[in-house]
Order: C-alpha cells, then structure tokens, then sequence
C-alpha cells in the first residue's frame, strides 16, 4: 500500500463527512440527499451512519463494515484525477466511489442516475 492509499486508510469518515455536507449543500442539494447517496453504496442507515461518525471510524473501518452496493462497478469516470474504475487498492477506490457519488449530487445530477440501477 503506498503513502496515498495508506493516508486515506487512517482518514476517519467523520473528519471527511462535514465537508461532503458543506460541498452538497453550498449547491442547494439536502443532507437527507447526501445521506441517501451515503446509503445506496454502504447499505448504513441514518442511526448506523451517526454511530460511526460518533466513533471516529476510519475509512477502512468505515468501508470493513459497509456492505457496498452491487451496482459500484457502475460508478465511472474521474475524480481527484483518477479513473475510479482504475484504482486497484480496493478501500481507495471505494472511498473515490463515495467522493464521485458527493461530486454528481454536488454538480446537480438528478438521483435516479447517481443511484445506478
């Protein structure tokens, strides 16, 4: 695992999800949109997604814990300037999932097509 993937590893969902929020938001898109998004690609509820911002969970806790969403490998395209679809660590490309989901609720795409499927 080199120093980027590792990083993103010891990154904890809860120093991450404001700026999620702060970034659908400042769009005129809803929390509850954004927790919608969160949902479709982890399978977490509102209850499970508050407890693990409560404990500070890493991503690799985070995504450990998640049962992802079989429709991922749908999820194309760049983001950070990576092609999702061509991340090989895995916990990498599924926090590049989550962040490519925030950025389309973000840029207005309508949720039928960020919820793939």
């Amino acid at each position: 695992m080199d120093n980027a993937n590792q990083r993103i590893a010891k990154m904890t969902f809860a120093s991450v999800y404001p700026l999620y929020l702060a970034k659908v938001e400042r769009k005129g898109r809803t929390k509850e949109e954004l927790h919608q998004v969160i949902t479709w690609l982890t399978g977490f509820d509102n209850k499970k997604l508050q407890e693990l911002i409560k404990e500070n969970v890493t991503f690799a806790a985070f995504f450990q814990q998640a049962s992802l969403n079989p429709n991922v490998n749908l999820i194309t395209g760049v983001i950070c300037g990576y092609r999702v679809e061509d991340i090989e660590d895995p916990l990498t490309q599924q926090v590049r999932y989550l962040d490519k989901l925030v950025d389309e609720l973000a840029k207005g795409r309508k949720m039928e097509k960020i919820l793939r499927g």
